[in-house]
């Protein structure tokens, strides 16, 4: 089933938006699995955990137990949240070819930390009631009312113009009411906070992002390698700013249960299995063939057709060959060979190989 890559700084919210994420998830039916650094590092809390990040060792362990986690959660049916830094685009491009692997769809989420602002006559300094809240569906037609408060989203962020709001809590969430509005419009206009209806969070709920030291958060944030929508293993991109930014949750449901899955190509497919004696007879094959061939060229003169042993094929002799010219062709032949195994080639290795060394040696 899909995978969501959650992106961001510790301080930015991100795990509070996976459990809203999941959340919404669960209220559609959808079994989710969420995969966070602390169920791999065991034991130790946010110590172990600035630890690892200040290790570029134990990091790499952590990407490694973190991919291989999201590998065993891909099943048919569950969605699996990675919440986690993901700051590095070179994991996460290991990450999108194991969806592709997996032939199933993926997304990333960017959670951005709100600028620090002055507290002034709207604002003291808190976050707003009615904090993060969205739905499947995108709200009713009505009075649209400007956010003057509100940021601009990032740069890169597949986002429109303003986000899908409408009451999650009290109101019906199902996907019956999606699909019967989401034909027509995509993204709904912004609105003020106060439409908005804080959600109680619920109970064994994630905390905040643990406390980091300043010196480890201001390295995290001088390498964080932001994700780009330009790039295909970051798109479908969402941005969502601070913790008043509704999710934009009919587009996510449309990237991860609408889109067409990707077709899988060389680089994220297994080699097919050979059988247990293919490299045996390929090998023992090759070898007959050279020394057929070293022998014919004693009493050959250029330009004879030479006819050897096991084969139909002719090969055409124009000079003396050295063996080792041979034994250099016969190696690339059963590189190229092994990575190709096929059982019905077997009767015919002796001759693909001569016409292999026709084309190598012309």
């Amino acid at each position: 089933m899909p995978l969501v890559v959650l992106c961001g700084l510790p301080d930015s919210g991100r795990s509070r938006r996976a459990d809203e994420l999941r959340r919404a998830l669960k209220a559609e039916g959808r079994p989710v699995t969420v995969v966070r650094d602390a169920d791999v590092l065991g034991p130790g809390g946010p110590a172990a955990l600035a630890e690892a990040y200040s290790d570029p060792t134990r990091e790499k362990e952590l990407r490694a137990a973190l991919k291989a986690s999201v590998e065993r959660g891909l099943g048919p049916r569950a969605v699996v949240l990675l919440d986690s830094l993901n700051y590095i685009k070179g994991f996460r491009y290991e990450l999108y070819c194991l969806a592709r692997a997996a032939r199933t769809p993926l997304c990333l989420l960017h959670c951005l930390k709100p600028r620090q602002r002055a507290p002034g006559p709207r604002e003291d300094g808190r976050p707003q009631a009615g904090a993060a809240a969205g739905s499947w569906r995108p709200k009713a037609a009505g009075p649209e009312h400007p956010r003057e408060d509100r940021e601009s989203p990032a740069e890169g962020s597949e986002e429109g113009p303003g986000s899908l709001a409408s009451r999650l809590q009290g109101s019906p969430s199902s996907k019956a009411l999606f699909r019967e509005e989401r034909g027509g419009v995509g993204v709904a206009g912004p609105r003020a906070a106060e439409d908005l209806v804080p959600e109680p969070p619920e109970p064994g709920s994630p905390e905040p992002d643990p406390g980091f030291p300043p010196e480890l958060l201001e390295a995290l944030a001088q390498r964080f390698e932001a994700p780009d929508s330009r790039n295909r293993w970051d798109r479908p991109l969402f941005t969502v700013l601070g913790p008043e930014e509704p999710l934009p949750l009919a587009q996510i449901w449309a990237a991860l249960f609408e889109s067409q899955v990707p077709a899988p190509h060389q680089a994220t497919q297994s080699q097919p299995l050979s059988s247990t004696n293919f490299l045996h007879q390929l090998d023992q094959v090759t070898s007959q063939v050279l020394a057929a061939l070293m022998e014919a060229q004693k009493t050959a003169v250029p330009g004879d057709l030479l006819a050897l042993p096991g084969t139909t094929e002719r090969l055409l002799f124009t000079r003396p060959l050295s063996m080792a010219e041979l034994s250099r062709l016969r190696r690339q032949f059963i590189s190229y060979t092994k990575m190709h195994p096929n059982k019905e080639n077997l009767p015919q290795l002796a001759n693909m190989f001569l016409q292999y060394l026709g084309q190598s040696l012309h």
